[in-house]
């Protein structure tokens, strides 16, 4: 087991892969303390991308048509980088406070380099997440905040990337029980493979897995999970096993063909929005409802509830699905999705390269690149509304790109990169003011 080494790093590209379907054994994935817990999601990123691109490949040799959209897909991999931001700057708050509670308050310690505690957290991890999955639908702040990951209309490998910012603050109390007795090392692991096994559901390529079915939660019974039918709602919310959903009953099996996404659409792509607006709603309704007991009702019953209706609203509420729901899909010229997956690319080399080098950045540097990439992703989501505001807010980040960049705080994961990057932001900034002059020119003639 290599207990007296501190246990094996598991870093090979083989056991990368195989993390991605929690195929890890037992004797590849213990260590002894959580520093030597490799971060698999971070190492998962090539994979990430490398199914994607297979994704598509399929899916047009198959059907002859792409498993999804470009404004959707940068608007699930905007909000998944701005999921990440956060771990960047502070140490996972599910990690601090585990290691807090199993400092101060453990009762026994099983031993980290048993196969049984190591099976034992397996089951305990996914069931934690079954709770707070559970919970997430039926507690409107919850709910606020996982639903960004329900938001796409689309259902591909880009939806599994569509992450919350705020979802991990809510999550954390609900694996804290196993913290009284299982190490956070075992913990930590348990953590990434869980969430790395429901990369690969979100996908409409895979149909049944035949016996498979019965115990893991699979792409038949995600896509349940994703649709906003009636016989979809509030079901399947297993991680990694289905079993729970069949113990407690809320298991639902694939039937009419599912619609994806919520059922009030958010209609939009700008991630910052997509984050905050469901708090935003929240909020007003707080304020809007009459009595003590009603508004404390409106953060702790479910999405659907108000004064007069059951805790979780009423089914018949729910909008009946006809078949011929249109996605939000703004009319965009080729040329602007074109600009916006160039510099999207460019975003995410940048974001790399922060992941790579972090420890070496001063605050100052980590800060401003942090800054940049969340000003670029709220820039990308009004590009592909096609937002006039976008124009000005292109101008602005290509110029901060170049004055950050001459002074040292950018740098490419590929350093060859660095001068197309300055040429290519460059022309950026120019093409906007001119679209920019063109808009005043135009509104000019017509006051005149």
């Amino acid at each position: 087991m290599g207990a007296e080494a501190g246990g094996p790093r598991g870093t090979a590209p083989g056991q990368q892969l195989r993390a991605l379907f929690y195929a890890l054994a037992p004797g590849e994935s213990s260590f002894r303390t959580v520093e030597e817990v490799p971060d698999y999601v971070e190492k998962s990123i090539p994979f990430f991308i490398t199914f994607i691109g297979l994704e598509f490949a399929v899916s047009w040799i198959q059907k002859r048509k792409l498993p999804g959209r470009i404004n959707d897909g940068i608007s699930s991999l905007s909000l998944g980088i701005l999921s990440r931001l956060p771990d960047v700057l502070f140490r996972s708050i599910e990690l601090i406070s585990y290691i807090y509670v199993w400092n101060n308050y453990r009762l026994f310690e099983l031993p980290w380099d048993s196969p049984w505690t190591w099976y034992l957290t397996l089951l305990g991890v996914d069931f934690a997440y079954y709770c707070f999955h559970r919970m997430s639908h039926e507690v409107n702040i919850l709910w606020a905040a996982h639903q960004v990951h329900h938001s796409s209309e689309d259902y591909n490998l880009f939806t599994a990337l569509r992450q919350s910012v705020l979802q991990k603050y809510t999550s954390w109390m609900f694996n804290l029980p196993m913290a009284l007795f299982i190490p956070p090392s075992v913990f930590a692991v348990h953590l990434q493979f869980n969430l790395l096994y429901q990369f690969w559901i979100h996908t409409e390529l895979i149909t049944k897995l035949g016996p498979l079915e019965w115990i893991l939660n699979t792409p038949s019974h995600h896509r349940v999970h994703h649709g906003r039918n009636p016989y979809c709602i509030d079901k399947n919310y297993g991680g990694t096993l289905i079993i729970w959903d069949r113990i407690f009953g809320t298991f639902e099996a694939e039937d009419a063909k599912v619609v994806y996404g919520l059922t009030h659409p958010v209609n939009s792509f700008d991630p910052i929005m997509l984050q905050l607006r469901p708090l935003a709603h929240i909020w007003n309704t707080f304020w809007a409802t009459p009595g003590f007991c009603n508004k404390l009702s409106v953060i702790f019953k479910g999405p659907g509830w108000g004064p007069g209706k059951p805790r979780l609203g009423l089914p018949e509420e729910i909008p009946v699905i006809t078949g011929k729901e249109v996605p939000f899909d703004p009319h965009v010229p080729a040329y602007l999705n074109c600009y916006a997956v160039v510099h999207f690319a460019v975003i995410l080399d940048l974001y790399i390269e922060l992941l790579a080098s972090m420890t070496m950045l001063s605050q100052g540097a980590v800060l401003v690149r942090i800054g940049f990439i969340i000003l670029s992703l709220a820039s990308f989501g009004l590009l592909m509304e096609n937002k006039s505001k976008a124009e000005i807010l292109e101008i602005i980040r290509c110029l901060v790109f170049i004055g950050a960049y001459k002074l040292g705080y950018f740098r490419s994961h590929f350093s060859f990169l660095g001068y197309a990057y300055e040429v290519l932001f460059s022309l950026s900034a120019a093409f906007w003011g001119i679209q920019i002059m063109k808009r005043i020119t135009s509104l000019k003639d017509k006051h005149h």
